[in-house]
Formats: structure tokens, C-alpha cells, sequence
């Protein structure tokens, strides 16, 4: 089989499993909507949504650190350079095991510790809160939520060996278990624990994730037992390269913390509105960024430890052309669709019209970002993949720089907690730039000219459906403001469809590559 036809075949597959992983996250997601639904139907967009939202987003973030992000980040590479020196996998799974030891050796400690020293870490490090009340409040969820890091890790190294072998499906529908625990335990527990049956969902959750995954995992002859012999060659390069990737990512993850912060010293709304502006951000991000970074990331690293260059190129261009073939619709689904999707997921009970329009602010904001972002971070990957950690730590540095610079000077302007948004779309705009031309100047294979071709036919492919939006906005007016119903949602499910199809339409009428592998592999099914 020739290069080009290897080349084709694995774009192929990749393709294909990238759109797999969507669809078991697009089902994530949308459960994922359900429960943010509920939890902003039970508590609204006020204080003690706020208190919520702030005590969960500590775990949440330092799961970066410790399991899909850092951790992961400094595993993939390794595992995969193991399985293609070692195909029995012996090494693989004597590297897991190592793996498993550590974090519990780091992660119990440090969950003990966090429950003792909950209530100075509230009132002085996490928050500006002010009411003694929501102070007592945050102290007793956080230290529920804490133990959420432990699971989530143990959870994302299993995700990460699964990823490592071509198994993506299973990892991916994982997450769907998470939401159905939560979901569960606030319609089952809210009457009886209030607010504290969010945390009941969370750990549930979290431990529901590790069960799901336990038979495919122990099928590839991994075991959960941990190992604590941490001389292995294997396991110190994790742990040398683990640093600059913690670093990298504590950056990031400080920068949401002090986001967080900052919204809550703007008005009583800045914590709720922020984070349900991301949970709507997220969706696409989550869904397709997340979805190509998922499977670009084992192939890529495989790449490297094979020493093929060009098809290492390729994958950069076929990873920035899908993210430029998925990103951009949605920016524009966000953008013209916004202020109607957050009114239908939550616009009832105490989540009132004045509460959408200033999530809606916010989300515009951070809509903006969208590529941006999604791009940064799969070049991310492609660095780690190729060990260069220095350039991704030094770039996470003025990321955050000029994130913090942004948001001091616009929080205070009437922008206020939109504020924080655009500085974080600025930022992140600004890192793209500075990993993407190492890229080209690296690049033998013309990939600037090759992802703008791609990004020339999505501008062109948008229009017809910018009309669209255009007149259905022009036609239906401000039916939003009625908030969730069903007529309501199927007012928003029509446009968003005819969208959709008119998208599809064009990508096939001008060849966009992965709407292309799709129908050509449907074709080949069917004949």
C-alpha cells in the first residue's frame, strides 16, 4: 500500500471515529443540559446557584491537573510509544499501574487536607463571598465535591489506556453515566438534602464512570491494582513531562479560578451568569473540539514515536480543518441563536428573562473564542505529542498574562462580567497564533495553504445560512422572552435544522474532506 493510500486510510478512520465520539458526546451533552436545566430550575441564577457553581468548579478545574488534562496529557504519549516498541503491552500496563499508585499517594493526602482547611480556603483563596450564611454553605459542599478529583482521575486514566488502544466509544458514552447520577439524585434527594444532592449525583457520578469502563478495561489485560515501585524508567518520563504540562495547565486553571473570583465581586448574579455562559460554550467545545482532540491525540503521538514526519503534518492539518469544518457553524448557531437556546434549557421558575439576556451577554463573548480555543488546545497536543513543552508552557504564560491584564481592565468597564469573557477569547486568540506559526514555518507540506482552502469554502458554505437566521430573526421577533416550552423549542429546532442541512449541503457540494469521508465510506457500505 502506497503513502498516499496509508495517509487516506487513517484520515479515514480518524474521521470516522471523530464523528463517533461526537455522537456519544452530543448525547453527553444534551443530558448534560437536562441536569444544568434542573439545577437552574431548583436554584436559580442567584446565591445559592452561585455557591454551587463555585464549590463544584474547584474539583472540576483541578481535574485538568490530575486526570483528562495534565496527567492525560503526559500518560497518552508514553503509553503510546510503549504499545508501538512493545505491541504485547507489557510495559503499557506496568506504566498504568505506576500510574494508578500515584495519584492515589497524591490524591488522598490532599483530599484529607482540603476538608480540613475548607473553611480558610473559602473565605480567603476561592471566593469574595460576604454572607456568613453562603460562606457555611460553600464550606460543607466543598468538602462533599473535593473527593470528586479522586474518582475523576482514576476514571481518566482508564479513559486514556482505553484511547490509547483505538477503543474510543466506550470512554466516550462514559460520560453520559455521570449526568444520569446527578439527575437522579436532585429529583430523588433535592426534597430531602437540598443543595447537598448535587453533591450525592457528583460522587455517584464519578464512580459510576470507573465501574462502566472496568470490564473493557481489564479485557486489555490491565489491572486496577496500583503499583507504588515508581523507578520506572516509563514512569519518570510521565512524571518529567507531567511538570511543564502542570504548569501549563495550572495556568489555565487559575485563570478560571480568578475569573471566578472577579465575577463574584461584580453583582450577585456574576458567578451563575459566568459559568452558565460556559456550560452553553462547552457544548460545542465539548462536543466536537473535545472529539477531535480525543482521537487526534493516540494517532499523533503514535506518529512521533514512529518517527513519520509527514504524516505528522498531516494530522495537524486534518485536525485544524475539522475543528474549522464544526466550530464555525456553531460560533454562528451561538451567536444568532443564543439569547432563544438559553431561554428554552432554562428560562422558568426562578431563571427569569433579565437572567438570559445576562447569560447571553456572556456567551456572546466567549462564542467568539470558540475556534480559538478549540485550536489551542489540539496544538497542545500536537506538542506534547512531539515533546516539546517548553513552547506550550511559555505560551500558557502569556495566555494567562494577558487574560488577568484584560479582565482587570474590563471588569471594570460596563462590559462587567462579559468583560471576563472577551479577555478570555482574546487571550486565547492571541496563544493560537503564537503555536500555529512554528507550524508553518516546521511544514513541508503546505498546511496554511491548505486549512485556508478549507476555512475559504466554510465562509462560503455559512452564507445561505446566515440569510436563514437572518429572516427567521426578522419573522419571529422576541418569542424568547416567553420562555421554555415545547412550542418554543420546536421554534428553535427549525432553524437550527434548516441550518444544519443547508450546511451539509454545501460542505458535499464542495468537497469539505470530512463531510466527504462520511458520504464516500456510506457509499462504499451501501454498494
Amino acid at each position: 500500500m502506497s503513502t498516499e493510500e496509508n495517509t487516506h486510510k487513517s484520515n479515514s478512520r480518524s474521521t470516522l471515529a471523530t464523528f463517533i465520539v461526537m455522537g456519544c458526546t452530543f448525547l453527553s451533552r444534551l443530558l448534560g443540559f437536562v441536569r444544568n436545566a434542573l439545577i437552574a430550575s431548583l436554584f436559580g441564577a442567584g446565591g445559592e446557584a452561585s455557591v454551587l457553581h463555585l464549590t463544584f468548579a474547584v474539583p472540576n478545574n483541578l481535574r485538568k491537573l490530575m486526570a483528562e488534562g495534565a496527567l492525560s496529557s503526559a500518560f497518552i504519549p508514553e503509553i503510546s510509544a510503549s504499545l508501538v516498541d512493545e505491541p504485547a503491552g507489557g510495559k503499557a500496563r506496568q506504566l498504568t499501574s505506576l500510574l494508578m499508585g500515584f495519584q492515589i499517594t497524591v490524591l488522598v493526602p490532599f483530599c484529607i487536607l482540603a476538608v480540613f482547611f475548607a473553611e480558610v480556603l473559602i473565605r480567603y483563596v476561592l471566593s469574595e463571598l460576604s454572607d456568613p450564611a453562603q460562606i457555611k454553605l460553600a464550606v460543607d459542599l466543598f468538602r462533599w465535591f473535593i473527593f470528586y478529583i479522586l474518582l475523576i482521575s482514576i476514571n481518566a486514566t482508564i479513559m486514556a489506556v482505553l484511547n490509547s488502544h483505538g477503543r474510543f466509544f466506550v470512554p466516550a458514552f462514559t460520560p453520559v453515566l455521570f449526568s444520569i447520577a446527578v439527575i437522579s439524585s436532585l429529583i430523588l434527594f433535592y426534597s430531602r438534602l437540598g443543595v447537598f444532592a448535587m453533591a450525592v449525583g457528583v460522587l455517584l457520578g464519578g464512580l459510576g464512570q470507573i465501574l462502566f469502563q472496568l470490564p473493557f478495561f481489564l479485557k486489555q489485560g490491565y489491572s486496577m491494582k496500583p503499583s507504588f515501585r515508581f523507578r520506572s524508567p516509563g514512569f519518570k518520563r510521565v512524571m518529567h513531562r507531567w511538570g511543564p504540562v502542570v504548569a501549563a495547565s495550572s495556568i489555565f486553571s487559575i485563570i478560571q479560578i480568578i475569573a471566578i473570583r472577579f465575577a463574584s465581586g461584580i453583582d450577585d448574579k456574576g458567578v451563575a451568569g459566568l459559568q452558565n455562559a460556559i456550560i452553553f460554550w462547552q457544548l460545542p467545545m465539548g462536543i466536537f473540539s473535545a472529539s477531535v482532540t480525543t482521537v487526534m491525540f493516540p494517532r499523533m503521538s503514535r506518529q512521533f514515536a514512529e518517527g513519520n514526519n509527514e504524516a505528522l503534518d498531516d494530522s495537524i492539518r486534518l485536525g485544524v480543518d475539522l475543528l474549522l469544518i464544526l466550530l464555525v457553524p456553531s460560533m454562528l448557531v451561538l451567536l444568532f441563536l443564543g439569547k432563544e437556546i438559553i431561554a428554552v434549557a432554562y428560562q422558568r421558575n426562578k431563571f427569569a428573562a433579565e437572567d438570559t439576556i445576562y447569560t447571553y451577554r456572556v456567551l456572546k463573548a466567549y462564542t467568539w473564542g470558540l475556534f480559538p480555543v478549540g485550536a489551542f488546545n489540539f496544538l497542545q497536543r500536537y506538542y506534547f505529542s512531539a515533546g516539546n513543552y517548553r513552547r506550550v508552557t511559555v505560551t500558557a504564560c502569556i495566555v494567562a498574562l494577558a487574560d488577568i491584564a484584560l479582565s482587570l481592565w474590563w471588569k471594570e468597564t460596563s462590559l462587567g462580567v462579559a468583560g471576563l469573557a472577551y479577555a478570555n477569547t482574546a487571550a486565547f486568540s492571541l496563544g493560537l497564533i503564537v503555536l500555529y506559526l512554528p507550524c508553518l514555518w516546521h511544514s513541508e507540506y503546505g498546511l496554511l495553504q491548505r486549512n485556508l482552502k478549507t476555512l475559504g469554502k466554510i465562509v462560503f458554505s455559512m452564507i445561505p445560512g446566515i440569510i436563514v437566521f437572518v429572516l427567521f430573526r426578522h419573522y419571529t421577533g422576541n418569542w424568547w422572552h416567553q420562555g421554555a416550552s415545547v412550542i418554543n423549542l420546536l421554534r428553535l429546532i427549525l432553524p437550527a435544522i434548516i441550518f444544519t442541512l443547508i450546511s451539509l449541503g454545501m460542505y458535499m457540494i464542495l468537497k469539505v474532506e470530512a463531510i466527504d469521508i462520511l458520504f464516500r465510506q456510506r457509499r462504499v457500505r451501501i454498494e
